[in-house]
């Protein structure tokens, strides 16, 4: 798996998992919502630890920043 997500990129997407676990542990969002949204923000964590997003290539998207 060749990296296609950029720092932004990531930490966008820490930052909504964070978000969402706080939202969720918190009690505000809850029910299948809630579990939909942990399981989002799980993706959101793995993909951007990783720095590779699997949608990324079928769309043709590439965040990364290339080095010269």
């Amino acid at each position: 798996m060749k990296a296609n997500m950029g720092s932004i990129d990531r930490i966008i997407r820490v930052l909504l998992a964070v978000i969402v676990a706080v939202l969720y542990f918190m009690g505000v969002v809850s029910g299948t919502l809630g579990i939909v949204l942990m399981v989002a923000a799980a993706v959101f964590a793995l993909t951007s630890l990783i720095s590779f997003c699997p949608l990324y290539p079928i769309l043709g998207i590439n965040t990364c920043e290339t080095k010269k």
